[in-house]
């Protein structure tokens, strides 16, 4: 565990503490599901129980559709919320079924003390969602029409009335943690898109601040790039509506500790706070972050990667969200980083979560976690 950011003599021992990190703020861990309205009961409660064993604190869920079953997980099928056509704001255009799902969802969660994050994804709108059938992967970010739509979705969410509690998602600071435009927005287009058109993120957030009006118990956050510097964009560190800059890595280039450094002195010195909101060990003997598919990895190799890459992270000072944990067993499909509940490297990622739980951060997230 971090001590403080001071040098301390204990018996005539000098230990050097990472003076990045917030005495006494404690990070945390969490994971990632894309499909997680799709969970019939058996396997929410098999994935909640896990990651309450493993002291995670946030699941990171998707408002995007699916219709088969999802890494060996038999799922519910449902609907993307805008089905057939952009809703610019008619709320009985939107297929609510998703944002039910996830009510049900989101109480379960609460009682095993896990919050929400959740999102639009790029991966959907490369995949020909209503917006990108109609604006593509490019105008969707560049002309005033399909933001303007995007952000009445954005409005229609937030303001989505719980089916249970009787309140709208802008209020539930005891479920969800976080407010998400998209993730990995534009990842396709290249850094040098990304850094054109940094306004995107900030005007999304700007909604998002708006529609919460004053309400400080949900951060706003980016959705994480391809890695650490495309994910950490300098006008998004003095974007007044965004609190939290997410990165998305999966270089183990990115995961070392003095490197990581770097972007949270940068983020400190804004008064921004950052997370590791996507990181992953392959499956694979490939490179780590080009893991399609080829010969498994030891058990042994796999598991000491995940125990040395979170304790990097953590180290830094970062919380972090693991992609992904699954209810069952892995069948090792493509692009394999999930870890079933009960996997042979399912302990290991139990034992490195619960250690980042013991451990001080450099940003204090306290205030937002159960």
């Amino acid at each position: 565990m971090r001590l403080s950011n001071s040098l301390h003599n204990v018996v005539a021992t000098w230990v050097f503490v990472n003076p990045l990190v917030v005495h006494a703020a404690q990070s945390f861990a969490g994971s990632n599901l894309y499909y997680a309205a799709g969970l019939y009961p058996a396997d929410r409660t098999t994935l909640l129980d896990g990651l309450q064993s493993a002291g995670m604190k946030v699941l990171r869920v998707w408002l995007d559709g699916q219709s088969d079953s999802q890494k060996g997980t038999n799922i519910n099928p449902f609907p993307d919320l805008e089905p057939s056509q952009i809703c610019n704001g008619v709320t009985s255009c939107y297929n609510d079924t998703v944002l039910e799902r996830l009510d049900d969802f989101m109480i379960d969660a609460n009682a095993h003390g896990i919050k929400f994050s959740t999102m639009h994804s790029f991966n959907a709108l490369q995949a020909g969602d209503v917006y990108g059938q109609e604006y593509g992967t490019g105008y969707f970010y560049e002309q005033d029409a399909p933001q303007e739509a995007f952000d009445k979705r954005l409005q229609h969410v937030m303001n989505h009335v719980h089916t249970t509690l009787g309140q709208p998602w802008k209020e539930l600071n005891d479920y969800i943690f976080a407010f998400e435009a998209e993730n990995e927005a534009m990842i396709g287009k290249g850094q040098q898109y990304i850094v054109d058109h940094q306004y995107w993120q900030c005007d999304r957030a700007a909604t998002i601040k708006a529609e919460l009006n004053g309400n400080t118990g949900i951060l706003v956050t980016t959705g994480g790039e391809s890695w650490l510097d495309e994910s950490v964009q300098p006008d998004w560190l003095t974007c007044a509506s965004l609190d939290v800059i997410a990165i998305h890595a999966y270089g183990t280039g990115d995961y070392t500790t003095s490197t990581i450094e770097t972007y949270v002195s940068r983020a400190q010195a804004a008064g921004k706070k950052l997370f590791m909101e996507e990181w992953g060990a392959c499956y694979f003997s490939t490179s780590n972050n080009d893991c399609p598919t080829g010969s498994a990895l030891s058990t042994s190799t796999r598991n000491s990667n995940i125990q040395t890459w979170a304790s990097q992270i953590t180290a830094a000072g970062l919380p972090w969200l693991y992609w992904q944990v699954i209810p069952n067993a892995d069948p090792h499909f493509g692009s394999d980083y999930e870890i079933g509940i009960g996997d042979a490297s399912w302990s290991t990622l139990q034992a490195a979560a619960e250690a980042a739980s013991n451990a001080n951060a450099a940003f204090d997230f306290s205030e937002w976690l159960l």
